[in-house]
């Protein structure tokens, strides 16, 4: 607020800048244009009045700007029309049709500045000059006109631009909280939905053993509320002070339990000694372990994955591969597109699909700066 404030002030400081040094001017050099010019009408106490009323009107040309044209046409007219020495006081009749044309729309701008040309020409008919006078009073109505209308041109593509920027970065920021939203609440129900049908399956055949399952569920459960209230708090005020740690390389731990308590077996391997990545870089990380295994728990018929976090000097690269036994009829869904564009966002390449003996892979390349490689 007093950012614009202070903005209003400083242009209407230039407005009333531009008012008196424009009379100043005027004033200054009537005499000496008097002096030059001896077959025109010596100036006088009238002459001076009308100059001072042309400048003057330019100190409201931003809020007012047809009134200030009106008014700074008129008596530039009338100075005109009663013999005085043309000078600078015809700036302040260019000055009036700038701001028309720099702040109104073209059609009522060109309205205005025709009404300015005809009044500034009245001084040719009073003074039987012959059709060649017109040239200079349209100079001085077009030139204007023709630089303002130019220049809230270039504005108005600029704010069309500022405004695209702007929802291009809202359209991202949608797409990542999807993204991430999908990612959370994806794994979880993945999860309570194989713990669910291994409880279904027990009450019929043990049910003594059912609770096993039921326990896995509340703590799948538990886990996806806690990260996705995490996720959500990145984005509304924390009142409670109490959020959830952000999602990282350093919960993979917690991230292969949930996914065994769904029934499938991950095989971990880290290769490098681990290291503390750029945040992003690190969410990255974890959103696509966890996305590829919630595939898995998913849509593989064979219970088991293999993953692999190998550290690099240059970055991270993680593989996740289990046996695929329904090869050839995948179909790319919003989570491998998400997992793709998380890695590209980064600078680095995703890959997923199924290679040698069976095997669905997603291998992932995330590049960290060196920098903060050698500060780990």
């Amino acid at each position: 607020m007093d950012s614009v404030m202070s903005g209003q002030r400083r242009a209407v400081a230039g407005e009333v800048g531009l008012a008196v040094g424009l009379l100043v001017l005027c004033l200054a050099t009537l005499p000496v244009i008097a002096r030059v010019r001896t077959e025109d009408k010596a100036p006088d106490l009238a002459a001076v009045a009308l100059i001072v009323v042309a400048t003057a009107a330019l100190a409201f040309r931003r809020r007012w700007p047809v009134a200030t044209l009106v008014v700074a046409t008129v008596a530039t007219s009338a100075y005109l029309v009663l013999g005085y020495p043309p000078g600078p006081v015809l700036v302040s009749a260019a000055v009036g049709v700038y701001s028309v044309a720099r702040r109104l729309s073209m059609a009522v701008a060109a309205v205005a500045a025709g009404g300015a040309l005809v009044v500034l020409s009245a001084h040719i008919v009073t003074d039987n000059a012959t059709i060649a006078g017109l040239i200079p009073a349209t100079a001085w109505v077009a030139i204007p006109f023709t630089v303002g209308v130019a220049r809230r041109m270039v504005q108005e593509a600029v704010a069309r631009e500022r405004a695209e920027a702007e929802r291009r970065l809202v359209d991202a920021e949608r797409l990542r909280l999807a993204q991430e939203v999908h990612d959370v609440v994806g794994h979880g129900l993945a999860a309570i939905q194989m713990q669910a049908d291994i409880a279904l399956h027990m009450q019929q055949t043990k049910p003594g053993q059912a609770h096993v399952a039921l326990a896995a569920i509340s703590r799948a459960s538990s886990d996806a509320l806690a990260e996705l209230r995490a996720t959500l708090a990145a984005i509304t005020p924390d009142v409670s002070g109490d959020r959830a740690p952000t999602p990282g390389l350093a919960r993979v731990d917690d991230l292969r339990r949930r996914v065994e308590d769904a029934g499938v077996t991950v095989d971990l391997a880290v290769q490098g000694p681990p290291r503390t990545l750029p945040a992003a870089a690190d969410l990255a990380a974890y959103r696509i372990l966890q996305e590829s295994l919630t595939n898995v728990v998913k849509h593989s018929p064979h219970p088991m994955a293999t993953v692999e976090i190998a550290y690099r000097a240059e970055g991270v690269t993680l593989t996740v591969a289990n046996q695929d036994l329904d090869a050839g009829s995948h179909v790319e869904g919003f989570g491998i597109a998400g997992m793709r564009r998380r890695v590209a966002h980064l600078g680095g390449t995703l890959t997923a699909g199924t290679g040698r003996a069976g095997v669905f892979e997603v291998r992932a390349e995330i590049p960290t700066p060196a920098d903060v490689a050698e500060e780990s």
